[in-house]
């Protein structure tokens, strides 16, 4: 929310300086992002009208002007000549002018020659005078500006720009007003009494109005006003009021919907009254209904959008504006406009939530009713632009329609707020007359109660239902920095890490030694991203996403960690090695719901992945460079398994997004009950790199972080006293026999007496038939209680080959 410092303190008077009210709105939970001083040090700049314009002797982009400064001199001698080489400067412009003397961006004006012609001043842009972005021209007054007055006091400067960051439960301050309420309590003011009072109607012209969109829409406002001048410029104080909160003057009709909705927080629209047909009809659009809005765009719609029609070509025919969002093209107001229909409607914000984003639009309005409106303020807003349209544009106004479904309006519930509550939860008492005035300058309704109080929140504050609601408002009013820091007394509990479960940081300080940085990315992904993953079925879809990227929960880590390694690659980053430890979502089982219950929670899995690109090593003089591959990060993982004595299998992989021959399924086959999945390794698929635009071969790993902590309790035991034995085997087996299967079937063969199992190589050539290798093992064999015998270690090697042979059709190579 934007807005000017003076706006607001016309609404509240208060002593404290620009740098007091940013600090006191940022104490109040009102964080202040940007404050841009606007029209400081202007003394010296004078609105001046150019009355003669002529080509500079000496340069084509120059003009000699001469300029009347106003004053009680006749005309010929208040005449300044200025050499200026502004574009839009001609006879007849209002603009800016700073005398000699005077002092524009820190530059001095002095009398000066420019290419021999004499320029006593400078006339200026808006950028010059550090009031907007704009320096293509020089800034243009409106004509009956007063020549010779002040520039600071015609526009009402100095003044600031103030950008505040509001969090979703506070709707009530995307006004000026709102804000007011929240300064005048925190500063011990009060908010001026805003008159508006009925306009009362002076013509018979109304427009009927129909709700049937029961509880989404319960209350519509509307007025005609006929014979207005829809040329009439916007007045220089509210068209500067809008540059300042961001909104850039279009035309005076357009110009006092948005300024009531600033100003009030009630968004409005304004309806060219003989593109209309009675009644108006507020609806749900028809299935494949089309609509074109306001910025060109055609918008089709669905039964879940809401439309303002009227009854050109039948009742409620023709949509007219898409409701709480924007307005249609066909009945816009424009310069030839005579009749207008204001319109002010309560849109509940489940009715608007999501529409914006379904079309791809972004509307101030949209984004205060997806927060929630003050539902009362229609009626008000519609008075108060009747009044400012009479004031500026003139016209006969009409009666004042309502539509209204009262049993569907909110009704104002009072909340009980306990004294002894406030101190037991603030730690702090706050006395009873400050209680009651914080209340009360917030605009709540205080009546006393034996125990504390009866309060009666306004209807805009949608966020205050319950007693620590109102206890928060205090604690925020009354300063969280009054409120002493207690530390908490008792006895504490200490627990003791657990021996069977490898803790998480260990894990970290394990990948951090291995090269990795950790990366902490969004919960949310988006749709179309997971579709390239082949991940999206059995997402937990979010019903009100920040943004269409952020649209549900991430049932992977991979693709937000690649989206990261992406970015990070695309700034030139030749090595990037990441991991992530987060939260996976997917959708629960239906057939866990009870009957008649809720839907099951969504299912959340703790998971650890990685990713590389690049060199295999940090760049240096002795080793040469290669890239990073699948047996890279194998050996990281390893690494990472072995911290939790895990014993790793590699089976190939059928996952959509996993390089065919580069990838595998990581199974954990040392817990109970046999071998168990726990996750993924290997490169991405080529097809899948190409959809994300990454030119570099991406190595990964995600595995489920539970079974993968899990550890043995650590045992003492003496080592061996005696020597170890060590038999070398080399088996012939088929291509598709893979080492692991090997290694788990002669471990079960060898027994307890195999201390460690190595495969020391692999071999395919001459000597070995086609279609098969040769892979050679180590056994290390060993036990605590003797020395083994050649026939001990012939015995098991027997039981292995027995075992390899029985299962997997290996055979000792000749």
């Amino acid at each position: 929310m934007k807005f000017s410092e003076n706006w607001l303190r016309s609404h509240v008077p208060t002593s404290a300086n620009r740098d007091g009210l940013a600090a006191t709105l940022t104490a109040i939970g009102l964080e202040v992002e940007e404050v841009t001083a606007l029209g400081d040090g202007l003394t010296g700049v004078v609105v001046a009208r150019i009355v003669e314009a002529a080509r500079h002797p000496e340069a084509d982009r120059l003009q000699v002007c001469q300029v009347d400064v106003g004053g009680d001199a006749p005309a010929p001698d208040r005449y300044l000549q200025i050499v200026c080489g502004a574009p839009n400067a001609r006879p007849g412009l209002v603009a800016p002018l700073a005398m000699v003397g005077s002092s524009v961006g820190g530059i001095a004006i002095k009398a000066a020659k420019l290419r021999g012609v004499e320029s006593n001043g400078m006339l200026c842009s808006a950028r010059e005078l550090g009031l907007d972005a704009d320096a293509s021209g020089l800034l243009e007054l409106p004509a009956d500006a007063p020549v010779g007055a002040q520039l600071a006091d015609y526009l009402g400067l100095p003044d600031a720009s103030i950008e505040i960051k509001l969090t979703p439960n506070r709707a009530d301050c995307f006004s000026v007003r709102g804000i007011a309420y929240d300064v005048a309590a925190a500063l011990a003011s009060e908010v001026v009494p805003l008159d508006v009072a009925p306009v009362p109607a002076q013509g018979a012209a109304a427009m009927e109005v129909a709700l049937e969109a029961g509880e989404r829409v319960p209350r519509f406002a509307g007025r005609v006003i006929e014979g207005v001048d829809a040329t009439a410029p916007t007045p220089v104080w509210m068209a500067e009021r809008l540059r300042r909160a961001g909104v850039r003057p279009i035309s005076f009709l357009v110009d006092v919907t948005q300024y009531v909705m600033l100003e009030l927080g009630q968004p409005m629209h304004a309806f060219d009254r003989d593109k209309l047909e009675a009644p108006v009809v507020v609806r749900p659009a028809r299935a494949d209904e089309r609509l074109k809005l306001l910025d060109g765009r055609e918008a089709v719609l669905d039964g879940e959008f809401l439309v303002v029609s009227d009854s050109r070509g039948g009742r409620a025919a023709r949509a007219v504006a898409l409701g709480g969002i924007m307005g249609g093209e066909d009945t816009k107001v424009g310069d030839a406009t005579r009749n207008v229909f204001l319109e002010a409607a309560h849109w509940i914000p489940s009715a608007i939530i999501g529409r914006s984003r379904r079309l791809g639009l972004h509307t101030d309005a949209g984004h205060r009713f997806e927060r929630g409106v003050d539902p009362e303020l229609p009626r008000m807003a519609v008075e108060y632009a009747t009044r400012l349209i009479l004031d500026v544009a003139g016209g006969v106004p009409g009666p004042l329609t309502e539509a209204a479904l009262a049993e569907h309006l909110p009704r104002p519930t009072a909340i009980g707020l306990r004294r002894a509550r406030v101190a037991r939860v603030l730690g702090i008492e706050i006395a009873d007359a400050e209680i009651e005035r914080i209340l009360r300058a917030l605009g709540m309704q205080v009546a006393a109660a034996a125990d504390g109080w009866q309060v009666t929140p306004p209807s805009r504050r949608f966020d205050i239902a319950i007693e620590e609601d109102l206890i928060e408002e205090l604690a925020r009013i009354h300063g969280y920095d009054r409120v002493p820091t207690t530390v908490p007394g008792g006895p504490a509990r200490i627990a003791a890490p657990s021996e069977i479960r490898l803790a998480e940081t260990d894990i970290r300080r394990q990948l951090v030694a291995r090269d990795y940085l950790e990366a902490i990315g969004f919960a949310f992904v988006e749709t179309a991203l997971l579709d390239k993953w082949h991940s999206a079925a059995g997402t937990v879809p979010l019903a009100n996403p920040l943004s269409a990227e952020l649209a549900v929960m991430r049932p992977r880590l991979l693709p937000g960690l690649v989206d990261a390694l992406a970015r990070n690659a695309a700034r030139q980053a030749g090595r990037v090695r990441l991991f992530e430890l987060g939260r996976t979502f997917a959708e629960a089982d239906p057939a866990q719901r009870a009957p008649g219950g809720p839907d099951p929670a969504p299912v959340e899995t703790r998971r650890i992945a990685a990713v590389a690109c690049g060199d295999a090593h940090a760049e240096q003089w002795g080793e040469a460079t290669r890239r990073v591959d699948f047996h890279d990060i194998k050996g990281d993982l390893e690494s990472l398994a072995a911290a939790a004595g895990a014993i790793l299998e590699f089976r190939a992989s059928a996952e959509p997004f996993g390089h065919p021959g580069r990838s595998a399924d990581v199974h954990r086959i040392d817990l109970e009950g046999g071998p168990v999945r726990i996750g993924w390794i290997g490169q991405l698929h080529p097809r899948l790199q190409k959809a994300l635009d990454l030119d570099v071969d991406v190595v990964a790993f995600e595995l489920d972080l539970a079974p993968l902590e899990r550890r043995a309790l650590p045992r003492a035991e003496a080592l061996s006293r005696f020597p170890a034995v060590r038999r070398d085997l080399a088996f012939v087996v088929g291509m598709d026999v893979a080492w692991a299967a090997l290694a788990a079937s002669a471990r079960a063969a060898a027994g307890p007496v195999l201390r460690d199992l190595l495969l020391f190589d692999r071999y395919q050539g001459p000597g070995v038939e086609s279609g098969c290798k040769s892979l050679a093992m180590g056994l290390i064999l060993q036990d605590n209680a003797r020395t083994l015998t050649d026939q001990d270690a012939d015995a098991v090697v027997e039981r292995v080959v027995a075992e390899l042979g029985r299962h997997h059709g290996a055979r000792i190579r000749g």
